[in-house]
């Protein structure tokens, strides 16, 4: 994985930043921050295996290269979509809406 200006984090083949090191993404961190309202404390605490300094660089990294990180984050959003619309059973749900039973 190419390095990056900043410490802890690398780009994986397709571009996209992780912690050095581990399986975390960079907008991971940052979704947790931003949907949860966590510190940098309270990531670390949920993130077990990262450090106070690892999170402090994939927080920087995402704000200096917010435009960038937003668009993975709704590339991800729209491929959990397809995959749950693949997944809906339409008959089901038609029977659930319609109050049938079995």
């Amino acid at each position: 994985m190419p390095a990056t200006a900043w410490p802890f984090i690398s780009l994986d083949e397709t571009g996209v930043p992780f912690l050095e090191g581990t399986r975390t993404k960079v907008i991971e961190i940052a979704l947790d921050r931003l949907a949860h309202e966590w510190s940098p404390d309270e990531i670390c605490r949920q993130h077990g295996d990262l450090t106070l300094p690892q999170v402090h660089a994939a927080l920087g990294y995402y704000f200096e290269n917010r435009p960038a990180c937003d668009l993975q984050i709704e590339a991800s959003l729209q491929r959990a979509d397809e995959i749950c619309s693949r997944r809906e059973n339409t008959v089901l749900l038609a029977k659930l809406r319609s109050g049938q039973r079995r």
